[in-house]
């Protein structure tokens, strides 16, 4: 048995109770080793495989090869393991090398929703999750994505927007948008959500590149009814009040 699991932004609070039973029904835990810290709470006495960063088709190939053989086995993902985690690629890896093990996709609280409900309510109307990562996906592509949303008017939600290495993609997603939004659109940063070092501000478009950003921050870009009230990050859904 597979089990692919979100274990959510990172605070044993913020994780599913299914994704704690299924933690513990397993006897091996493979994941990225921030992952694996995060649950070792649930983990005494299991045999851990632990990855490091890039070694996704590794620790897939490695989970579905021990539950092949017959062992319960714990596939770790942050947040929700169907966004931007190892939901498909285990199921992609399984159809390909038709390995035919039951597999259970355990949801996760997401890093956007996560974030999300420390601002306040930005996400309540219609939004976009957009990686700025090129590592898989082409620039090009990401901006044309970028374009439509901003076009749309859609609350955004950017993940992975800032490494040591990749510092230019945040400054041109920034000038996507304000091509369509004023630079007195909300925009939340969230950082490490639910560890000790967590932070949340709440800025604007025309200033939150002046923020820290990296690669454990979410950024939420606003739309044009989004609005920044006693500190809050709110989009209104429309109701009368």
């Amino acid at each position: 048995m597979l089990y692919v699991i979100g274990i959510g932004p990172g605070h044993p609070l913020d994780r599913t109770r299914r994704a704690e039973e299924a933690i513990a029904r397993s006897s091996v835990v493979v994941g990225y080793r921030p992952y694996l810290k995060c649950v070792r709470d649930l983990t005494q006495g299991k045999e851990i495989i632990p990855h490091g960063m890039r070694e996704e088709v590794e620790r897939c190939r490695v989970a579905l090869e021990r539950a092949s053989r017959g062992a319960v086995v714990a596939l770790l993902s942050s947040g929700d393991a169907g966004v931007y985690g190892m939901a498909g690629l285990a199921l992609e890896m399984a159809s390909r090398h038709n390995i035919r093990v039951p597999i259970e996709i355990v949801v996760g609280v997401t890093a956007a929703n996560s974030a999300a409900a420390h601002m306040g309510a930005p996400l309540m109307l219609d939004y976009a999750c957009i990686s700025l990562s090129d590592l898989l996906v082409p620039w090009e592509v990401i901006c044309n994505r970028l374009e439509a949303a901003a076009a749309a008017d859609l609350v955004v939600a950017l993940y992975n927007p800032k490494s040591k290495k990749r510092v230019k993609q945040i400054a041109e997603a920034a000038a996507i948008f304000q091509r369509y939004r004023p630079a007195a659109t909300p925009v939340g940063i969230a950082t490490a959500v639910g560890r000790r070092e967590e932070k949340i501000v709440v800025s604007d478009l025309g200033h939150f590149l002046e923020m820290e950003i990296d690669m454990r921050s979410v950024v939420i870009v606003g739309n044009s009814s989004s609005q920044n009230l006693n500190g809050w990050f709110i989009t209104p859904r429309g109701y009368r009040i």
